[in-house]
């Protein structure tokens, strides 16, 4: 008979998830399905197509949290009765299966738990990320793309919806900028840690053979805001140019002038939007990411203000928060958390959730 004892780590995953289910509110995530659920079956729900698609996609996140809490409450049950199985019968077999069991569910939880650290004002939001070429020349504008590939890769692992909402592709490789909105359950959120500047370090595939190059690209993360929310911004307040979407090389994606840029004239700020099929849906899309990123503006200047009065003038964000070194050595650091890997290629292609969660615990120890 074997004596496999595992009751102390189970017993503080159950405190964990007990922790977890009170924050979440299962009750409270059930009522509101039920009520989505009433919405979305009402007959002529899809006659207003972009409300069907609130709602229909509120339902589908909705359910999808509360499956994976009902799904980690079900294998913490399953465990504590494979484990007694296994000392029964004396199977190490079985025994084996519920350590690795263990820290299955010991990762989960701590991902969830995460999580439950989101409690933002605008963390259940949907996030719109652009992404910018700095310093570095051709290397920047390909680190740009690769770091978007990145973002959507990451996406798409998840299941997310993901929108690509404006390129502005670069001359010889890679793209100048890039806006896209990732649609997740608390996207905002999660992504908000990833703002700030990016460096790679490698050997150039554009440059000098054995030199290496540094190149730099600025990660911004904002919210988009519901309808409801969004501030006024008077007409005289911001220009309205046409031009004709493009894709890279300059090859034509629409015959007709359809993309809009829309420049706030009193802040400079500049939102460019060609994913849309006309000028107007395009004109709409460009005004809600303009609204909330003037949203976002007005909050950062308000906490400014209150943290120069407190005579505390530290900036949250600094320069450099990750560097990604492909030579002479392989790493992905975060500069803020120090959280690291030595698997560059995983990072690129989607495996973030690590930075992402110290990021998360790194931004809530800052503000307690």
């Amino acid at each position: 008979m074997l004596d496999l004892d595992l009751s102390d780590q189970i017993a503080q995953l159950r405190s964990t998830f007990a922790d977890i289910r009170t924050v979440v509110d299962v009750d409270g995530l059930r009522a509101e399905i039920a009520r989505l659920s009433e919405e979305a079956g009402v007959p002529d729900l899809w006659d207003d197509t972009e409300k069907a698609q609130k709602i229909t996609s509120a339902l589908s996140h909705r359910q999808g949290e509360l499956a994976k809490i009902e799904s980690i409450e079900s294998r913490l049950d399953d465990l504590e009765v494979l484990i007694e199985l296994a000392n029964e019968a004396g199977d190490e077999e079985s025994a084996e299966e519920a350590r690795v069991e263990l820290v299955s569910l010991q990762k989960v939880l701590g991902d969830l738990e995460v999580q439950t650290l989101l409690n933002g004002e605008f963390d259940a939001r949907p996030a719109v990320i652009t992404i910018r070429a700095g310093a570095g020349g051709v290397d920047a504008s390909d680190f740009s793309e690769m770091l978007m590939r990145m973002y959507l890769r990451w996406a798409e692992k998840h299941g997310y919806s993901s929108t690509v909402m404006e390129t502005s592709y670069a001359e010889e490789a890679g793209i100048k900028s890039a806006t896209f909105e990732i649609d997740a359950p608390y996207a905002f959120g999660t992504l908000s840690v990833e703002a700030g500047t990016h460096r790679l370090v490698r050997m150039s595939p554009f440059g000098a053979a054995g030199k290496r190059q540094t190149s730099f690209a600025a990660v911004e993360v904002i919210p988009l805001l519901e309808e409801a929310a969004v501030i006024e911004i008077p007409e005289n307040d911001i220009r309205v140019d046409v031009f004709r979407s493009s894709g890279p090389g300059g090859q034509s994606v629409n015959t007709t002038d359809s993309a809009v840029r829309i420049t706030h004239l009193p802040t400079g700020t500049v939102v460019s939007m060609q994913n849309e099929k006309s000028q107007i849906q395009n004109r709409a899309a460009a005004m809600r990411v303009l609204q909330s990123r003037l949203m976002l503006l007005q909050r950062e200047q308000e906490a400014a203000q209150k943290k120069e009065l407190a005579g505390t003038i530290t900036a949250s964000w600094g320069d450099q928060m990750r560097s990604y070194v492909l030579a002479p050595y392989q790493m992905v650091k975060d500069l803020r958390t120090d959280h690291e890997v030595n698997n560059p290629s995983a990072v690129f292609d989607g495996d973030l959730d690590g930075f992402i969660n110290a990021g998360i615990r790194w931004r809530k120890r800052k503000q307690d």
